[in-house]
């Protein structure tokens, strides 16, 4: 029986506070116990034409089929920058994407150009919130060919992997990280550290060697 690590912290976090509690958050990555509130960055003009992520097929969510991805900005010191973050979640492989801003035109471009160096068959959708960077997902998907499915509003556990990835991403960019400063050398090598390192989800491979495999 397999267990899904959402699930697991979903347990933890409705527990009533106490002993338990404590000792088995002794064992989470980063030691929370509590559920973080984040900023939801909604804008007041709502997406057009948007898709729920209700409206995934099954393939997307038990991770079979490879090619689908999860997207998000991780955001810089006073929101004036951001870094681009694309995770694959069947290998757990990582893209990040340097910004020069963080509008609607120059995220999809960014994408685009990222993610149209891979081959069509590892480029099957993009799963986002309803961040206003992603407006031009119309436009993102005739040029990609992915079709975006859009999380609900105050739901990061939707996109978990790329949440768990960001968090890893801490780690080398810590909050007010000015990301117009990094220069995109240093961010390539994070990218290149973060998918060599062995997970246990992928047998301790990494995921590197699992995205790698997919391509050859």
């Amino acid at each position: 029986m397999r267990i899904s690590h959402e699930a697991i912290y979903t347990y933890l976090y409705v527990l009533p506070s106490g002993a338990l509690k404590r000792e088995l958050a002794r064992y989470l990555r980063r030691r929370h116990r509590f559920r973080r509130l984040h900023k939801v960055r909604l804008s007041s003009r709502p997406i057009q034409d948007l898709v729920s992520i209700d409206a995934r097929p099954p393939e997307v969510a038990d991770r079979t089929v490879p090619g689908h991805w999860e997207g998000d900005l991780l955001v810089g010191h006073a929101n004036a920058s951001a870094l681009g973050t694309l995770v694959e979640r069947t290998t757990r492989f990582t893209v990040l994407v340097p910004l020069k801003a963080k509008d609607a035109a120059t995220v999809r471009r960014a994408f685009v150009r990222e993610l149209r160096t891979l081959p069509a068959q590892l480029r099957r959708s993009l799963t986002y919130d309803q961040g206003p960077e992603m407006r031009e997902h119309r436009l993102f998907t005739k040029q990609t060919k992915m079709r975006v499915y859009f999380a609900h509003p105050h739901s990061p556990w939707e996109r978990g992997t790329n949440e768990n990835t960001n968090g890893l991403l801490r780690q080398f960019f810590p909050k007010g990280t000015r990301f117009t400063q990094v220069s995109r050398a240093e961010i390539k090598r994070v990218q290149l550290l973060l998918n060599d390192r062995p997970r246990k989800i992928l047998d301790w491979h990494s995921p590197a060697h699992a995205f790698h495999h997919l391509l050859h």
